[in-house]
């Protein structure tokens, strides 16, 4: 997992507000006249071999705000002081929806926990001056953003894409109910706890998706994006830009959707290390 990319209506109001309230890093920046848009990676330590996650924001020029929509759930941020961040959220120009307070979450299915086990967590739940949710668990993390949430439609067929097409490995499967009335799953690449997992939520009683203008795709690093274009394919999904370089950029990606429409960019990683060497 490589980065998030959503769209955003100010983009030097959010930066501020990533570093004020969540401790965050600028850590590159780019200005794109000729596509009339602008570029900067958010994160908490160097994107180089994925050691990272970053939040891509995008600002196309002249755009001040987005339909939301209720697909992209929000990120979620791990902290040690739920506290301190509250108090800097208001100020930065974002809201503090809930909390912090101390959730009850039962046991996962997968793995399977013992009946009846309990697991207490403080969370709050923020917003940020565009309306992007972030849920932040009090906790110490070497990369504090620890996923991506996205509402899904058919939970089954989500999961069954991100292993099969994407070789993603499921972590946890778990009831929110009663905290939320809903049902997750995250997968993703190495070892839980380490890596930013993106969150699949099946919503009981709302399987309706409203894509809305503001998200926009997860970046995934690959070391062959024609070998990743073939086995896509070969797992029985197509390709919705077939592998090569970008224009202006020379960086060889690969995309497809899944099943709900999402889009996910499989990024050349020698590629990608070019990238950030050139700046």
């Amino acid at each position: 997992m490589l980065h998030v990319v959503y769209r955003v209506g100010d983009m030097d109001k959010t930066i501020k507000f990533y570093q004020d309230a969540f401790g965050m890093q600028l850590l590159r920046q780019r200005d794109i006249p000729e596509g009339k848009y602008s570029n900067a990676f958010l994160g908490y330590g160097t994107e180089s071999e994925g050691k990272y996650f970053s939040i891509e924001l995008t600002y196309n020029y002249g755009v001040t705000s987005y339909k939301m929509g209720n697909a992209f759930q929000g990120m979620g941020l791990s902290l040690p002081d739920l506290r301190s961040v509250s108090k800097k959220v208001g100020g930065a120009g974002g809201a503090v929806v809930s909390g912090p307070e101390d959730v009850e979450y039962g046991p996962c299915i997968i793995p399977d926990e013992e009946v009846g086990k309990k697991t207490i967590a403080t969370v709050m739940k923020v917003t940020d001056p565009d309306g992007y949710a972030f849920e932040v668990t009090e906790r110490a993390r070497r990369d504090p953003v620890s996923k991506v949430c996205l509402h899904v439609s058919n939970l089954e067929a989500a999961v069954e894409f991100y292993e099969k097409a994407l070789g993603m490995t499921m972590f946890y499967r778990r009831s929110n109910v009663p905290y939320d009335p809903s049902i997750v799953v995250g997968l993703g690449y190495g070892a839980a706890d380490d890596t930013t997992i993106l969150e699949l939520r099946y919503e009981y009683g709302n399987d309706k998706l409203d894509m809305g203008e503001a998200y926009g795709q997860i970046a995934v690093g690959t070391p062959d994006v024609y070998k990743a274009a073939d086995s896509i394919t070969s797992a029985g999904y197509e390709i919705a830009r077939a592998p090569g370089p970008v224009p202006g950029i020379g960086t060889k990606i690969v995309a497809v959707r899944d099943p709900d429409g999402y889009k996910i960019v499989l990024v050349d990683q020698e590629d990608l290390e070019k990238e950030l060497q050139e700046g």
